[in-house]
């Protein structure tokens, strides 16, 4: 599935089966809400914090897609063209990092 087909995916959902878009300010916040929910997961696969029986159950995959499904929605409701956004911000990032990831002494083996 291509980003622009999963635009138009989540947006034929939406339209049938989930009646109408919350309002752009309720999923900005459904969108903070689904990124803790996976920040607990990540702390607690490979953080330093334990599970609760309450996170066991969870799944990493399905937690980065609940962020992937609201932002989608967020892109639909805005007007944006998550493909064409993600081609621009490629490009800004090969002219301005070009050297800088390879120069970071942070990053040498």
């Amino acid at each position: 599935m291509t980003i622009r087909e999963a635009q138009e995916q989540v947006d034929h959902w939406i339209k049938t089966v989930g009646v109408r878009y919350f309002s752009e300010l309720t999923n900005m916040t459904i969108l903070t809400e689904e990124v803790g929910e996976l920040a607990r997961i990540m702390a607690r696969t490979y953080g330093d914090q334990s599970f609760k029986k309450s996170d066991l159950d969870k799944n990493l995959g399905d937690e980065m897609a609940d962020v992937l499904w609201v932002l989608i929605c967020l892109a639909n409701q805005t007007g944006i063209d998550l493909t064409e956004a993600l081609q621009k911000n490629f490009e800004k990032k090969n002219i301005r990092d070009i050297n800088r990831h390879k120069n970071n002494p942070k990053l040498k083996k």
